[in-house]
């Protein structure tokens, strides 16, 4: 989906997607080669009208990375909020931040969300997304030149090596509800 807000200095709610496969001898996270912008990434997309951040991000899961959310474990942290009366909650995100679109005068509302699995995904990725998808250990991703990927987005993956993996819970991401 494009940008819903197109004016300079908006903002569009956005969510990120960091998978990191286990079942090897160490950790790795999936980033793919971003078509436009041609660095490696975490995936991720666009909140559509229609949607909330959990529902935006099943889609994208979906879409550009073949998994359904019921193959994959959420990291939380183990003290959370998680009963309110009257609303669903969702995930707690590993960063929630503001970032300014690389080229655009515009900005992302962004919450990013770490995910674990041993499983390969059951779906074709969707036809027009990036089929340049690799997996990165700590070393890897630490080793990768500062042009191939977004700083924030290796450090993002950094913190989820150095604690999340070892710190946060591992939760059934479809124990969360899409609703609303």
């Amino acid at each position: 989906m494009s940008h819903i807000h197109t004016k300079p200095g908006q903002h569009d709610q956005t969510i990120s997607i960091y998978i990191v496969r286990l079942g090897g001898k160490e950790p790795r996270v999936m980033f793919h080669l971003h078509k436009k912008y041609q660095v490696y990434m975490q995936f991720g997309g666009h909140v559509e009208l229609n949607e909330n951040p959990w529902q935006a991000l099943i889609r994208e899961t979906r879409e550009e990375t073949g998994y359904d959310i019921n193959q994959l474990q959420v990291l939380q942290p183990k003290t959370a909020l998680t009963d309110l009366s009257g609303v669903v909650n969702h995930p707690i995100p590993i960063s929630f931040n503001t970032h300014n679109v690389v080229d655009l005068d515009h900005y992302h509302i962004d919450s990013a969300f770490a995910f674990v699995t041993d499983q390969e995904p059951r779906h074709p990725l969707g036809s027009d997304e990036s089929s340049a998808i690799r997996l990165f250990t700590k070393k890897q991703l630490e080793d990768l030149p500062p042009e191939q990927t977004y700083e924030n987005g290796r450090q993002t993956a950094q913190f989820i090596f150095d604690h999340c993996l070892k710190d946060w819970d591992r939760v059934p991401a479809s124990l969360f509800a899409a609703a609303f």
